[in-house]
């Protein structure tokens, strides 16, 4: 048995009595083959409820510093990020965007599944934040089709994405497979990542119902 099947079977079921999640559209996620599920990202516990709500085991990024604690919380939380899929990544220098990057396109070479938060970060007051191009550059660099998802209601569990979560109802819902062969050939194409990026956002707006903001997040916290 897998870590991951071990996981879920252990932590799936307290997972659903403390958030009860909805989920709504996974028969848009394929059963099989690569794809990427880029979608909003709330609170931390968004990349805890996202591996254990879909049947195919997601892979993403996550920072390394979730995997390097020496303490018993820190041995856990390294087991259990590790066990779901997270690749832990140094996104600090220079080289992290690019490192990260890579990372995907190898799962997505694999066949597996990628998950994405093209904000780069959590949103820093609920509002749904630009997208970073590098979704678009994975979508095309692999032709792995996009679905996008929009999770509700984990900020109000886990607000500032601090402290121990409180019990409540989560909704993940996921939208329609979206392919951009159209654009085969041109990922070097700024125009062409932003439009891809662009169109990805604003599938991840409508099934979120969030406010848009067309600004990075991470120049808002820095603001």
């Amino acid at each position: 048995m897998s870590r991951f099947v071990l996981i879920k079977a252990v932590l799936g079921p307290i997972m659903r009595l403390m958030f009860r999640p909805r989920v709504e559209g996974a028969e848009h996620i394929p059963g099989d083959g690569p794809v990427i599920l880029a979608g909003n990202h709330l609170t931390f516990i968004d990349s805890m409820i996202l591996p254990l709500v879909c049947d195919r085991q997601v892979f993403f990024i996550g920072k390394d510093e979730y995997v390097t604690g020496k303490s018993l919380k820190g041995r856990l939380m390294a087991w259990f990020f590790t066990g779901v899929g997270m690749i832990p990544v140094d996104r600090d220098g220079g080289r992290g965007g690019v490192a990260a990057l890579m990372t995907g396109r190898r799962v997505l070479e694999e066949g597996k599944v990628f998950g994405i938060y093209p904000e780069g970060t959590r949103s820093p007051d609920g509002r749904l934040y630009r997208g970073r191009t590098g979704i678009a550059r994975l979508t095309l660099m692999t032709g792995a089709p996009v679905v996008p998802f929009a999770m509700i209601g984990t900020d109000k569990l886990q607000p500032g994405g601090a402290g121990m979560p409180r019990p409540g109802r989560v909704t993940v819902r996921f939208g329609e497979a979206m392919e951009f062969s159209r654009y085969d050939g041109m990922d070097r194409d700024r125009y062409v990542l932003r439009a891809v990026t662009d169109s990805v956002m604003a599938e991840v707006m409508r099934l979120s119902g969030q406010e848009y903001v067309d600004m990075y997040a991470t120049k808002a916290k820095a603001a």
